[in-house]
């Protein structure tokens, strides 16, 4: 069996059979690239179905070597895993290699959060006088009010609105969709951008049904959102790191820590397991400096 053929049929079955975004089969593939460039490099002619645990350790400790991070690392492990067991479910091998591979531990990376001063204030430091800042602004309200990610607001659509039923209508990670209550705040500001900066644009016509546009009637790229908001945190001096990610993690903090159901929220934000969810559970450090003052006899 070649690696080449046995590659193209789990790019396809990841494709096809778990929907997966042109993205997330990138990486994918390019873990089993890593893996046949050190079989390559370290032994001679070992094929798909001539994988062992030994090269496989082998493999770990060749990334070890050269610095990758225990996360990179076993994001990379999880790819070839899923890779075997493609195969194994193919009958292209009889036992999978990767069942007693071990991954590193890794600690579960609390997101970077804004408090909602600080939400409140870049929205408000948008510049509505220039053409584009009501789009701006609107961008960062729906960013926030709704929890999404930078690759599901510039795909928005117009007809996945719904204000009149309170509802937007998300395409999220391999096209699986799923609705998403909208702020009053939110539809007000989307409404004004509607009505005015994108009224006036001359807008392709592979875009008319396309929310977010730029001054030349096309669909945004991540990368300007991305660019806007790190303007906009230069601008009021805001030294956190923050991407469009930021809001994301912000609104469901903010609702977790407001009371909000574990499983609502999974499902606003599109989740698979709930246990990525859970990650917002933690509390505010802060909170816990205040709660440990006021109830310690200690303190």
């Amino acid at each position: 069996m070649k690696w080449s053929d046995s590659k193209k049929g789990y790019e396809n079955f990841l494709k096809l059979e778990k929907s997966l975004s042109q993205n997330s089969v990138s990486a994918y593939v390019n873990d089993i690239n890593k893996l046949v460039h050190f079989l390559d490099q370290e032994y001679s002619k070992v094929t798909p179905e001539k994988v062992k645990l030994l090269h496989l350790k082998g493999f770990v400790e060749w990334l070890n070597k050269k610095g990758v991070s225990p996360r990179t690392q076993a994001r990379t492990i999880s790819g070839i895993k899923s890779f075997f067991k493609y195969l194994l479910i193919e009958e292209k091998i009889q036992n999978d290699p990767t069942s007693l591979l071990e991954s590193p531990k890794i600690g579960r990376k609390l997101p970077d959060i804004l408090s909602i001063e600080e939400i409140d204030l870049l929205i408000d430091s948008v510049d509505i006088s220039r053409p584009e800042g009501q789009r701006n602004r609107a961008m960062l309200e729906t960013l926030y009010s709704c929890g999404l990610r930078v690759s599901e607001l510039v795909n928005l659509k117009l007809t996945n609105l719904n204000f009149d039923q309170g509802f937007i209508r998300v395409e999220g990670k391999g096209d699986k969709e799923r609705l998403v209550p909208v702020s009053s705040s939110a539809s007000e500001e989307i409404t004004k951008y509607m009505e005015g900066y994108r009224k006036g644009l001359n807008i392709s016509k592979d875009c008319v049904n396309t929310l977010f546009l730029n001054r030349r009637g096309k669909k945004l790229s991540r990368v300007m959102v991305f660019t806007i908001i790190k303007g906009l945190a230069e601008k009021v001096g805001m030294d956190k790191r923050i991407s469009p990610h930021t809001f994301r993690h912000s609104f469901a903090t903010h609702l977790i820590n407001g009371g909000a159901d574990l499983r609502a929220v999974q499902e606003m934000l599109g989740h698979e397991s709930i246990l990525t969810t859970e990650i917002y559970t933690h509390l505010d450090k802060e909170y816990l400096k205040s709660t440990i003052q006021q109830f310690h006899p200690r303190s």
